[in-house]
């Protein structure tokens, strides 16, 4: 009955998946690599979180200010915040990382390699994420450069200023099985970034916009076929295209435990960065990875994502970023790494103050470089930098460092 309606409720939605099926499950296929996807639906506002609703509270009475001013021997203003961090063993220009953008159309292409271009000519880490070997290439083999790992590396490297900035290589099962690590640990153009002490790999355990479930892109029949062997295929949509899904691995504490000692010691001259999903037991196993010596725990919040992911993963499933950081608290990593719809300084702000030791850009960076190939995410950071130097000078304090609990206000707790 075409005539029959349904106010109040997702009709739309209800029709769209009886027309096409198992493919409603995610957005239309056609929008893959146009559209960066995470929290909220298609078209709508992203919804207000518990960090957004969190407020700055600068207090009256000021003694790191006046400390400041004795320092300077003038009043200390907005421009007096040093900004400059250290972030998980690497020292950053800001309290700020690119995260990981994948192999996905959206982040391939001359995007990627103007990506990291800006990032390493602004001297802050960045994250090349996983699949992108298994799915384009390492570069050794005449792939498309500006698609492949060894492209992206160069393209960072060539910006970057001494002593600052670094890479973290991100694996995943599929990954391992391509040797990623071995590949960039003997790869003659990681070896300035490894003799520097500026060469990270990641261990993913997963991912904020889909917690549990690994990496998802969708393929022609023709890429498709070449990767048959390394990943699942789904032929949901019914035209040629499929979902290529990577697998989320399989991990306990000691598995993690071992992982990161198995890395410690074939790698002993790379930092060694570990990715969590907003999963229930996030404080556990961020302890487990510091304990077993992480030199960085990075969280996605389920606000995370540039991405493809299925559409009721992203406003159902995962813990927000403040609930990551509120069950942290009770004995955060200390070089703790958050990512989730980080696009300002007050967001960033926040995150800082409830234990984060910087935030990661995805979305946020991916548009800025869409913007302008050649300083969009230049731009973007000088803006970024601003806010933070104004918020942080607020609160009468002049590192990010020096940010803590007290910084931040919830309606819940008044």
């Amino acid at each position: 009955m075409q005539d029959l309606t349904a106010p109040g409720f997702p009709e739309e939605e209800v029709r769209r998946r009886a027309r096409v099926g198992a493919a409603a499950a995610f957005p239309p296929a056609e929008e893959y690599g146009r559209v960066l996807f995470g929290a909220g639906r298609p078209g709508e506002p992203a919804p207000n979180d518990t960090l957004d609703a969190l407020r700055i509270v600068p207090p009256l009475f000021l003694p790191q200010r006046l400390a400041k001013l004795i320092d300077l021997g003038r009043e200390p203003d907005y421009r007096d915040v040093e900004l400059a961090t250290a972030i998980g063993g690497f020292a950053s220009a800001l309290p700020v990382y690119v995260s990981a953008t994948g192999s996905t159309r959206a982040a391939g292409g001359d995007l990627g390699l103007a990506l990291s271009r800006q990032a390493g000519a602004l001297g802050i880490p960045m994250v090349i994420g996983e699949n992108v070997v298994p799915v384009n290439g390492y570069g050794r083999l005449g792939e498309a450069a500006d698609r492949t790992l060894l492209g992206r590396l160069r393209a960072y490297g060539e910006q970057l200023p001494d002593g600052l900035g670094g890479v973290a290589v991100q694996q995943s099962t599929e990954d391992a099985d391509a040797e990623v690590w071995n590949l960039v640990h003997s790869d003659p153009a990681a070896l300035p970034l490894l003799e520097s002490g500026r060469l990270a790999f990641e261990l993913k355990v997963g991912q904020g916009a889909k917690p549990g479930l690994g990496g998802m892109t969708v393929l022609d029949a023709e890429a498709a076929a070449a990767l048959g062997d390394r990943f699942g295929l789904d032929p949901l949509f019914g035209d040629g295209r499929v979902l290529r899904a990577a697998t989320p691995g399989t991990f306990t504490a000691e598995i993690l435990r071992q992982q990161i000692r198995l890395m410690r010691n074939n790698y002993p001259r790379v930092r060694i960065w570990v990715k969590l999903y907003p999963g229930r037991d996030v404080a556990e196993a961020a302890r487990v990875a510091h304990e077993a010596g992480a030199d960085a725990v990075v969280v996605d919040g389920a606000e995370g994502g540039t991405g493809w992911a299925p559409g009721v993963f992203l406003p159902h499933v995962g813990l927000p970023l403040a609930e990551c950081l509120r069950r942290l608290a009770a004995a955060p990593p200390p070089s703790l790494l958050v990512s989730g719809r980080i696009w300002e300084g007050a967001r960033a702000v926040k995150s800082l103050a409830l234990g984060a030791r910087a935030v990661g850009l995805g979305r946020a960076a991916l548009l800025a470089v869409a913007e302008d190939r050649e300083s969009g995410l230049h731009r973007f950071a000088e803006c970024l930098a601003l806010e933070l130097r104004l918020l942080i000078s607020s609160l009468g304090k002049y590192s990010p460092e020096a940010l803590d609990g007290a910084d931040v206000w919830s309606p819940e707790n008044s």
